[in-house]
């Protein structure tokens, strides 16, 4: 049974009258890898700063192990973080900016090496302990800055945006390397990312937050399978997301078709918002197909093809190995637990028509060349 060591009990966070974070609750286990998702701005950071005291919430409780640590200040809290920005020393080797919290404590010579060495070891640098700070690569500066958080072995460590500055490939590498970490240290680490994907890769459980508010919290499985509202489906993974009416169990109609589903528990010709991953639609000939539609857009993705395909004014974006090309008409199936039924939400209408598809690609284009992220260091 898994053991709690953090909770947040109705947690609110205001500057000048504007609401951060709306009534928080959120318990974080020992032991677990937990991840707060969401976009610039959505408060994932500011709970960070709570959890390691750099902020008071304006009212509820922060508690840890069971005590409340409201007024306890950052240095006596067993947390250490990992920012983006390394804040390691220029002036040290690899070996001192790892030791630098141990010789604050006054640690004696021989421990300060024991575990200096220790801890570079587990984080693949052995070997560099003389190494001058600007001779590393970005992914080596970040496993010093790993290395100087936790050699002081802290119970909790926070990680914000920590892969923000590194390039795609050296991201997953990292990735990996942090849940090695974790496994094999056993302790708390809770991570703030906008990036879905490095989410869904590392993390034991997710926290989708927006608004100040917790939108969802599950495994990523969960997260990815069973969205709770159409803010999560939109903002984990591609998704198109259509008004329906549950007319029973397991019937949901679209676009005037009756479709099998294995949702249940609405009420008869409730209104819904529904849910159909790109991967989860088959692609058939026209006659053959549950609804017809005629491809608008195909992007080769290596892997597949991204095919966008219009349905009575509606885009579909469907992700299929199959070439279709642009003005061709198609028909689709979908089986019924590729369809996943939500109650309606103040989200809903917002999200999952690819009208602006070319568009929203060209705006990621453009966040990822900005330096450092979209989310450097001063979100809320």
């Amino acid at each position: 049974m898994a053991k709690e060591l953090i909770r947040l009990s109705d947690c609110v966070v205001k500057f000048d009258d504007e609401i951060i974070l709306d009534r928080l609750n959120l318990y974080i286990n020992d032991r677990e890898f937990l991840t707060l998702l969401g976009p610039s701005g959505c408060g994932k950071t500011t709970t960070l700063r709570i959890i390691g005291g750099f902020l008071t919430p304006t009212s509820g409780d922060v508690f840890f192990d069971g005590q409340r640590i409201n007024d306890v200040p950052p240095h006596k809290r067993l947390v250490n973080t990992v920012f983006q920005k390394y804040a390691l020393f220029p002036h040290l080797n690899v070996f001192e900016n790892v030791a630098f919290g141990l010789r604050i404590a006054k640690v004696s010579n021989d421990e300060v090496k024991q575990r200096v060495l220790e801890m570079l070891e587990i984080v693949n640098l052995k070997g560099f302990e003389k190494r001058p700070i600007s001779a590393l690569s970005g992914g080596q500066q970040q496993r010093v800055a790993i290395a100087r958080a936790l050699v002081n072995r802290p119970k909790v460590l926070l990680l914000d945006e920590p892969l923000g500055a590194l390039d795609m490939r050296l991201r997953k590498d990292m990735q990996n390397e942090l849940k090695r970490i974790q496994q094999e240290l056993g302790i708390t680490f809770i991570y703030v990312t906008h990036d879905q994907e490095e989410a869904l890769a590392m993390s034991d459980t997710v926290v989708v937050m927006d608004g100040g508010r917790i939108q969802q919290i599950g495994t990523p499985e969960d997260i990815y399978n069973e969205p709770k509202n159409a803010f999560v489906a939109d903002f984990i993974g591609e998704s198109n997301i259509l008004d329906g009416v549950m007319r029973a169990d397991g019937v949901v109609e679209l676009f005037n078709r009756r479709f099998q589903c294995l949702d249940g528990g609405f009420a008869p010709d409730e209104p819904v918002d529904v849910v159909i991953r790109p991967e989860d639609v088959d692609i058939v000939s026209e006659d053959q197909g549950q609804l017809k539609g005629v491809v608008t857009q195909v992007t080769f993705k290596g892997v597949h093809y991204d095919t966008i395909v219009d349905f009575s004014g509606f885009k579909w974006l469907i992700q299929t190995t199959d070439y279709c090309p642009v003005g061709s008409r198609i028909g689709i199936k979908i089986d019924p637990d590729g369809i996943h039924v939500m109650k309606k939400s103040a989200y809903s209408g917002m999200f999952g028509d690819y009208s602006s598809y070319s568009e929203e690609y060209d705006e990621i284009g453009d966040a990822t060349m900005e330096p450092g992220g979209e989310d450097s260091g001063d979100e809320e």
